[in-house]
């Protein structure tokens, strides 16, 4: 029997200690109405965590994160300043290209003038060396022609002597008198002087 009353007693204590245990949860709960981070007793565990990660976060942006922004800004700033001096060396080279060009347009424009009045001068004696020879060659049938025209009127006077002399002699006959060749010749030759 007393190891029925030591079970048995056993047993209470062990629903009196689950009961002191359920009366000390609902004291406990009664406290904590509400939120959890708003009880004072745990606030000294709250600020040591916030702090540990505060230290970690700053760590990590410190070592690993602030080095690779400060790179990349580096290497960015770096890669604008390059960017910029071969913006400027281009536009130097543009700008001497420009003037390369324009000296060029220049140079061609004044050879293509002297080539022009060299051409103009070449013409010109080409054409006073055409005109002298056609002025030759009119000179020479001009004078051919005038001897031609000489020619033909020497002609023509010893033709219009012989028609006159024949005329003479046949007007002399059919008034009746007798012509004599020489003086009709003599009569005629004084009236073509005239």
């Amino acid at each position: 029997m007393a190891t029925e009353t030591d079970s048995h007693g056993a047993e209470e204590a062990s629903h009196g200690t689950e009961a002191a245990q359920g009366a000390a949860d609902a004291a406990h709960g009664a406290e904590t109405v509400g939120m959890p981070q708003l009880d004072f007793a745990t606030f000294p565990n709250q600020i040591f965590w916030l702090v540990v990660t505060l230290v970690v976060i700053y760590l990590i942006l410190s070592k690993v994160a602030l080095p690779r922004i400060a790179s990349v800004l580096a290497e960015r700033q770096g890669t604008i300043t390059n960017d910029i001096a071969a913006a400027e060396d281009l536009k130097l080279r543009a700008e001497a290209a420009e003037a390369a060009y324009n000296q060029a347009l220049a140079d061609a424009r004044a050879e293509a003038g002297r080539i022009v009045g060299e051409a103009k001068a070449e013409i010109q004696a080409e054409l006073d060396v055409a005109i002298g020879k056609a002025d030759a060659e009119i000179a020479a049938k001009a004078a051919e022609s005038e001897k031609a025209i000489a020619r033909i009127r020497a002609g023509a006077l010893e033709s219009v002597k012989a028609v006159a002399k024949d005329a003479a002699k046949d007007i002399v006959a059919a008034m009746g008198g007798k012509a004599d060749a020489k003086a009709i010749g003599t009569a005629i030759t004084a009236q073509m002087k005239r």
